[in-house]
């Protein structure tokens, strides 16, 4: 009997190939890997004995040869195929053990070059994993150094072979591992190649995730779900650090992600508590926990059993706030000792770190739809500049010129339609999802109370009609952020003007769906 051995990640090789030895199995190994078993005593054959033809053109040339293939490749139960080897001295392998060279973890490095790059794109190790893949009948291949110990338990079970079953399962992950191979390098050359050509959307997107657990249930406890991140090092849910409570459910991470993405758009210490994706109280302040005061207070009916965003390292003020409500769980760039040992106290909460927590969306975001996927560059817009297309007559005061910017912020994360209002600061009403733009103003203004006399008003796009404007003059409203963009603006303008209230168009509109 004879296995192949050819690997870059030499993690627990001796042992495997010791074990392997023990069994009767003669190892043939290439390069490096050779000279890791000779070291630890262990009898190799050089690939350049079995295939009496010399590695070369710095190793790109080795095993790509009849006499490897050939062994890899021949159906035991077909005469034909016996024969065949027997004429051409093609000696049988029957377990392969090939890991690829670490092309993924070479483009990490952001001063890699292109040549740099391309030397680690394995030929010889996904040709020999695939040969043996195909022929699972009768040769068994291992890709994942992790399997090593389960592989050696099979085979003392099996006299020495991989049983079928498992030779099929081994297969399909080695398939698994060269498409993913594959693809990992199809999309870094793409991504080099829009850069340099400023295409903006590849013409085939292939994405690459890998599952890293099931989650409790999905939307609703009927459902199943399972989360999945993408495994070329996009940050994000795939690094997260769970520090303390029950595993994350679908919406618990849908809800998470809401509450990060509002307030990393903030400079200032800032949280956003969250329910079903909107956030219901957002608020900075020049302290964290003053932060969270303040977003509570904002909405504190519906503060209960939501998800806290919050953008600085979790303090034991804050910690000491939160710990007085009832919690789905806490997204922060970190949690200081204290605030930590203050938070475990509440057995159900669920505390996330995200370590890299301001760094900006630079890949595609991806929905997908039944029979495809849609594709779209990031919403990463705020400008400062949109604060100076005044379109009335009134012009914003000074003092209110933060708020305008604050609520535009948050309201480019509410789902259109989308309206809200702020107030030193702090959201005092907002009104989300309503098929009818001025049922969000009703339910922001309603919401507010009379908290929204001097505050101001954002919304997602523009008015069509003077009504919002009518209505928000009449709660007290002291100036309004907008897009713009109908063709009817100069009626939102002129009502504006009646009122004596400042409007600004931004020309951005922040539609969320």
């Amino acid at each position: 009997m004879r296995a192949l051995v050819s690997v870059s990640d030499k993690r627990g090789i001796q042992a495997f190939c010791e074990a392997l030895v023990a069994m009767g199995y003669e190892i043939i190994s290439t390069g490096g890997t050779a000279n890791v078993l000779r070291d630890s005593g262990i009898p190799v054959i050089p690939v350049e004995s079995v295939t009496d033809f010399p590695e070369m053109m710095d190793g790109r040339i080795k095993t790509l040869h009849p006499k490897i293939h050939g062994g890899l490749l021949a159906r035991r139960s077909d005469p034909a195929h016996v024969d065949a080897a027997n004429r051409h001295g093609i000696t049988l392998i029957d377990v392969v053990v090939v890991n690829l060279y670490p092309f993924e973890s070479t483009i990490q490095n952001s001063q890699v070059t292109l040549a740099e790059a391309i030397e680690t794109i394995d030929i010889g190790g996904p040709a020999m994993i695939r040969s043996a893949a195909k022929n699972f009948e009768s040769v068994a291949v291992v890709v994942d150094p992790d399997r090593y110990d389960e592989v050696i338990a099979n085979m003392h079970a099996n006299q020495g072979t991989v049983s079928p079953d498992y030779r099929q399962s081994l297969a399909i992950e080695a398939f698994a591992h060269t498409a993913q191979y594959d693809t990992i390098i199809a999309n870094y050359l793409t991504t080099r190649q829009s850069q340099h050509t400023g295409t903006d959307f590849p013409h085939v997107v292939a994405p690459i995730l890998t599952k890293r657990h099931d989650l409790r249930y999905g939307e609703n406890p009927h459902q199943k779900a399972a989360f999945y991140a993408y495994s070329h090092g996009a940050k994000g849910f795939g690094d997260i650090k769970h520090h303390h409570g029950k595993a994350l459910s679908y919406n618990n991470i849908v809800d998470l992600e809401a509450a990060w993405h509002i307030v990393r758009d903030c400079s200032e210490p800032a949280v956003a508590i969250v329910k079903h994706t909107n956030p219901c109280g957002v608020a900075v302040a020049a302290s964290l926990s003053t932060a969270y005061q303040r977003a509570y207070d904002a909405d504190p009916v519906s503060a209960f059993g939501s998800v806290i965003g919050c953008n600085r390292p979790i303090d034991l003020d804050t910690a000491t706030l939160l710990s007085t409500l009832f919690v789905e769980a806490v997204i922060a760039p970190g949690f200081s000792p204290e605030a930590l040992q203050q938070l475990v106290q509440k057995p159900s909460i669920r505390l996330i770190e995200m370590p890299h927590f301001f760094d900006a969306d630079t890949a595609f975001l991806v929905k997908y739809v039944q029979g495809g996927i849609l594709l779209q560059t990031p919403d990463t817009i705020i400008t400062d500049e949109s604060l100076s297309r005044v379109v009335t007559t009134t012009r914003p005061e000074n003092a209110i010129i933060p708020d305008l910017h604050f609520a535009y912020a948050v309201c480019k994360h509410v789902k259109s339609n989308a309206i809200v209002l702020v107030k030193n600061g702090q959201t005092c009403g907002i009104g989300a999802g309503q098929m009818s733009r001025i049922e969000s103003v009703a339910i922001a203004i309603k919401q507010a109370g009379p908290r929204a006399v001097g505050a101001v008003c954002a919304s997602d796009a523009f008015f069509p009609f003077g009504d919002s404007v009518n209505a928000l003059a009449a709660a007290g409203i002291s100036a309004i952020i907008q897009p713009g963009g109908s063709v009817r603006d100069q009626e939102s303008i002129d009502a504006c003007n009646d009122h004596g209230m400042a409007m600004v168009f931004t020309g951005i509109r922040h539609f969320k769906h």
